[in-house]
This record gives C-alpha cells, structure tokens and sequence, in this order.
C-alpha cells in the first residue's frame, strides 16, 4: 500500500533545497573566471612586456603590450605548432616569437623577409631580392660600418648574406639596428615559434629599469610620502605611449 502525504506537507517547499551558499558561488565563478583567463591567455591575447631597447624607438623599454595570438593560427598551448592556420605574417609586422636558441624566452622583432626570398644587407642597407627596401621606422646608431664577415667569429651586423629564407620561416630585425640580437645571428624565425602579432601598448613607464616595475614604483611613491613630490627618476608614467597601436 502506497504511502500518501497530506497536501499540506506534499506543497511545502523543503527548505535549502538547489540552493548554493555564498562561499560555494564565488568559488565556482573564480573557477570560471580563471579558466577563461587562461583560455583567452593560450588561444587569443596575451601580454608582453619590453625588457630591452632593440626596438627603439617603435617600442621602448618599459611598455607592456597586447598582442594577437589568434592572428596566426590556433595552436596547440603546449606545443606551440599550428592547429588551425588563420593568416601568415606580412612584411612589417611586428611578431612576438619563442627564441630558437633559449626556447625559455620570447623575443620580439619586425619581420623583414618572407618564405622562399632572398635577405642580403650591405653596409646597413636591407635588401630583398636584389631589391633595396626603405625601413623608416629602423635607425643606426654607430656611423662605424662592420665589413663582412669571413669566419664565423666575426659579426654579421652590417654585411650579411645573401641567404633565402626557409619555407615557413621568416627573417626578423630590430628596428633598433646597431643594437639588435636577430636573424642576422641566429637565422630566420619557425612558424611554429610565433607567439603572434603585437597590437597595442596598454601600459608603460620610464625610470629605473634596472629593477622590478613595483621596485621602481614604490620607489617614486616614498619620494611623494618624504618630500611631497612624486620621483620620477625613479617611476613615471609615459601616458602619450598608453594605446598607441604598435605598427
């Protein structure tokens, strides 16, 4: 014989029941929102800062940027090599990349040359394909001019090459020419090493490189606690640079 409720009892909601405390709420919208985090991080944006000047003046020690990693591809997060190709990179860009002689590191140049072309520099001249290639955004510091190499000892700075660009690789310079690491050194770039394109500068500060930012910044926050006066020797804010596009 079945057992009945009274309606009384059966239409009394029961108390507590479907209902997540406050603490268990929060704990699974920090879970999601990391989650996301890392997602967005490994398939489409991720920030970089700039640790040296081998890009002056496109980009300045001390500027944080975004850049496109959707751009190039969906690629495995742990990898690196393409998944789903998206676009390739264009002459010019600037591409954030996995250093192919310290994959622990990422640097950051303009791509010069392009699969399958021929990359010859002379006496700090690019050239393409026979074909000398105006570079406005590049610049020399050292008048001195370092004749081609004839052993392996000596530098390629100046008087480099001909070489032809591998398939699925690209050549990438400083802009800052005289004081660039680069494909002149260590040969054209993999594909599969690029992190992607840089966007944007949605930060950047001048002052004490030489140590951590939040070193520097609290630095310049006692100057304004001691002498009323913010230090910025030590941390100032380059507002002109914040939401530049980086091109």
């Amino acid at each position: 014989m079945a057992l009945l409720k009274s309606k009384t009892e059966a239409e009394t909601p029961r108390q507590g029941v479907g209902k997540k405390s406050l603490w268990r709420e929060y704990g699974e919208a920090l879970i999601i929102a990391l989650i996301l985090a890392l997602v967005v991080r490994a398939f489409v944006i991720q920030a970089f800062s700039i640790p040296s000047g081998s890009m002056v003046p496109t980009l300045l020690v001390g500027d944080y940027l975004l850049v496109n990693k959707f751009i190039y591809g969906i690629r495995n997060p742990f990898t690196n090599k393409v998944w789903i190709p998206v676009s390739t990179p264009k002459r010019w860009d600037i591409v954030v990349f996995i250093y192919p002689q310290d994959p622990s590191k990422d640097y950051i140049k303009r791509v010069v040359g392009l699969p399958g072309e021929t990359v010859q520099i002379i006496n700090k001249k690019l050239y393409v394909n026979g074909e000398h290639l105006e570079t406005p955004h590049s610049v020399t510091t050292d008048p001195t001019v370092i004749p081609a190499p004839t052993s392996p000892l000596e530098s390629p700075r100046d008087n480099f090459g001909p070489v032809v660009v591998a398939k699925d690789s690209y050549f990438v310079l400083g802009d800052n020419r005289d004081q660039s690491y680069d494909s002149r050194f260590w040969g054209p770039v993999p594909m599969d090493a690029l992190r992607g394109k840089a966007m944007i500068i949605y930060f950047s500060w001048d002052g004490n490189h030489s140590v951590p930012a939040y070193v520097a910044f609290w630095k310049g926050l006692k100057g304004l606690v001691s002498h009323m006066a913010w230090d910025k020797e030590s941390f100032r804010v380059r507002w002109d640079r914040i939401g530049k596009l980086v091109r």
